[in-house]
């Protein structure tokens, strides 16, 4: 029986985050086909938990030891949002080291981690995005150009993020260097965008060397000022799905995502999230490659809602990987 690492946790304020995915996937992966361990990292300190314990791993080879022996692995599920799974470090490692993972590779992750450089990739091949202005640490701005240029009120987050942790919707000018230093607490990046008014929706999906699944797209509706932490993920928040668009719109979107999945070269499931403005054109907001998997996360709910058994997704997703020459 091939043996699956789910490689939760990391080191940025999504930590709980993904130990929640985590225990998602534990329960979508077949027992009757692979037997899985959670592996946790956070820092220098990587480790197997096991139901006899907790064993360190050893970086040569992503291993552990027990009682009874010492543990290798077929393949890694990454399931960590933020650093260092979701940014590429990770996957360079497993790159050297030889073992297969489920998500894209390095410049794939590394491009779609930066919001502001893969929205403006992806700008390349027609897709529309909002206005924005990047700042790094230690760099002077002017407010009042940020506003005049933006407009309000416009979105300050870390650049570099997830989860809607450190993301401030700036109405005034004088919010605008709290907000900022704010979401510098999350990342040595900051991006500020325009405000865009409409519908939010996310479109996820999967290729295989076989085929391409498109999942049912989520319409996100909050009473909150945005699609914030709390709605996210403590239940303030409508969730549609499918979302309620013409087949021609869901179409649409459902095309961009797939186009954008080829030419950024993700793997695996990926999770594209648009905003329709009020003339009907989608906006590109950010692209998730290592999506939440809780049991209430968008993914689950799509698959869900396509009704596909998501035990036959992540048994793709890995046999498309461990049958790869």
């Amino acid at each position: 029986m091939k043996h699956i690492a789910i490689v939760a946790g990391g080191d940025s304020s999504e930590y709980e985050v993904s130990l929640r995915s985590a225990q998602g996937i534990a329960g979508f992966i077949d027992p009757a086909k692979y037997r899985t361990t959670l592996v946790t990292i956070r820092g220098k300190r990587w480790q197997a938990e096991t139901a006899d314990g907790v064993y360190a791993i050893d970086k040569n080879d992503f291993s552990y030891t027990d009682a009874s022996g010492r543990h290798t692995f077929d393949m890694a599920y990454i399931t960590i949002h933020g650093t260092p799974g979701e940014n590429g470090i990770l996957q360079g490692y497993f790159d050297l080291i030889g073992l297969k993972y489920s998500c894209c590779g390095v410049l794939a992750a590394a491009v779609t981690f930066n919001k502001f450089t893969c929205n403006r990739y992806l700008q390349a091949f027609g897709a529309k995005i909002a206005k924005s202005v990047l700042l790094r640490k230690g760099q002077d701005y002017d407010a009042h150009s940020i506003a005049s240029e933006l407009g309000l009120p416009c979105f300050v987050k870390s650049n570099v993020g997830g989860s809607s942790f450190g993301v401030t919707k700036v109405k005034q000018e004088s919010q605008m260097a709290a907000a900022v230093e704010r979401a510098f607490q999350e990342g040595p990046e900051v991006i500020i965008e325009s405000f865009l008014e409409g519908t939010e929706l996310t479109s996820g999906m999967y290729k295989t060397r076989t085929k391409t699944v498109n999942f049912p797209l989520t319409e996100v509706v909050t009473s909150n000022e945005f699609f914030d932490y709390d709605a996210k993920y403590n239940g303030q928040v409508q969730e549609i799905t499918p979302a309620r668009l013409s087949p021609e719109l869901t179409r649409e979107i459902q095309r961009q995502t797939a186009l954008y999945y080829d030419v950024l070269g993700c793997k695996g499931i990926v999770r594209i999230d648009f905003i329709v403005t009020r003339d009907g054109v989608p906006h590109v907001l950010e692209v998730n490659t290592t999506p939440g998997m809780t049991a209430t996360s968008f993914i689950p709910q799509q698959v869900r809602a396509a009704g596909i058994d998501i035990r036959d997704v992540m048994t793709d997703i890995i046999e498309n990987e461990l049958s790869e020459a």
